[in-house]
């Protein structure tokens, strides 16, 4: 069985949450903030896994405090800010560290398969990692990278 359906990690309501529920799925994992320039791909984000969670698709939402401090709030603040702003629906995780010595092993593990363009560490905020049915990490999105624009690639895998 693929590493990644090891990992645990805690909702934003502190339950804790395996991995495993998603195996079978097309996962994009994302470390997201709340007050970064980039906070409007959530919309994009929400649109793909509404469009194609039928199919066997989730977006997977990490919060992270780590690029800019853009990302303060609590996990009830976050949760608010996701629901009022962008009626997000996908599931929405505990805020973590996305690098450095407390990283969360699913980001360590994300970041093992595949580096970034200048080394593993994750760069910025809505940073993407695309995972096929079989857990296999298959790409990493840089911030820029717009949800909508990578509709294709996921449908292939669907």
């Amino acid at each position: 069985m693929p590493e990644i359906y090891n990992f645990k990690a805690n909702s934003l309501a502190g339950e804790e949450v395996s991995m495993r529920k998603y195996e079978g799925q097309v996962l994009l994992i994302v470390n997201t903030a709340s007050k970064c320039g980039f906070t409007p791909q959530y919309r994009g984000l929400e649109d793909l896994h509404r469009d194609l969670s039928p199919r066997g698709f989730a977006v997977l939402g990490f919060p992270c405090n780590q690029f800019g401090a853009q990302e303060p709030g609590q996990a009830n603040e976050i949760q608010a800010f996701c629901s009022t702003n962008y009626d997000v629906t996908f599931p929405l995780f505990e805020k973590i560290d996305v690098n450095g010595p407390k990283a969360h092993p699913l980001y360590e593990y994300l970041k093992r398969q595949q580096s970034g363009l200048l080394g593993s560490s994750i760069k910025w905020n809505f940073t993407k990692f695309l995972v096929d049915r079989a857990g296999k990490v298959i790409a990493r999105y840089a911030p820029t990278a717009r949800p909508e624009g990578l509709r294709n690639q996921i449908e292939t895998l669907l």
